[in-house]
């Protein structure tokens, strides 16, 4: 719960502190400039609040680990990731965005830092308790925190300790570990196909090098 609400608070953050120019930069999601990631963490911040508000009385199907699945690399005919940017530009100015990942998200770690991490909640058609699903998004806030500052040097970077949470949670997603020789931001980066690993952190990768990257969804 504590990562959580540092993860996302470091998340918003970072968005409230973007000059107007940066929204027009590109961001480390592909073909997303930083304000279509910011529109789709207005979406997820959204996502949060629906969940947390439909209780289930069913045994859980998922844990904080199996919420995630392994799918392959996205190839732009997704409706939903076509719809993000056109979204983002109705926005028209960047303080509007700002203001409605502030509001919603603000909205969205309130109800988190209530919530009863013991109660079942439903979402994607899966089970799993408010713990375990707060504790899945931790590893999607610091990825996204990464997206966001992929081209903005001087931007604030994930907390340490969110990072290593976020870490913790891919291997554990891979069911295989990370050498020591990255640094967590750079497991993080390289497991997920946001960077090309290095001829020598291939090698140190070992046979794990040829399962990346992981794509979750």
């Amino acid at each position: 719960m504590d990562h959580f609400s540092r993860s996302w608070t470091a998340l918003r953050t970072a968005v409230a502190e973007l000059g107007d120019a940066d929204f027009a930069r590109p961001s480390g999601c592909a073909g997303w400039l930083v304000r279509d990631l910011v529109c789709h963490l207005v979406i997820d911040a959204q996502d949060v609040l629906i969940t947390l508000v439909t209780p289930v009385d069913a045994e859980p199907t998922v844990d904080a680990v199996t919420y995630w699945s392994l799918v392959e690399p996205p190839t732009g005919e997704d409706p939903l990731d076509a719809l993000i940017p056109r979204l983002a530009a109705a926005y028209g100015e960047p303080w509007l965005l700002r203001f409605h990942l502030d509001d919603v998200g603000s909205a969205a770690g309130r109800a988190a830092g209530l919530a009863d991490p013991a109660v079942r909640v439903g979402t994607r058609d899966q089970v799993l308790t408010i713990g375990d699903y707060l504790t899945a998004y931790v590893l999607e806030w610091t990825l996204h925190h990464l997206d966001l500052i992929a081209h903005l040097p001087s931007a604030a970077g994930p907390p340490a300790d969110t990072l290593a949470a976020a870490r913790a949670a891919l291997e554990d997603i891979a069911g295989a570990r990370f050498p020591a020789s990255l640094t967590d931001r750079d497991a993080l980066l390289v497991g997920t196909g946001r960077r090309t690993p290095t001829d020598a952190e291939t090698t140190a990768l070992g046979a794990l090098a040829a399962r990346l990257p992981l794509v979750l969804g």
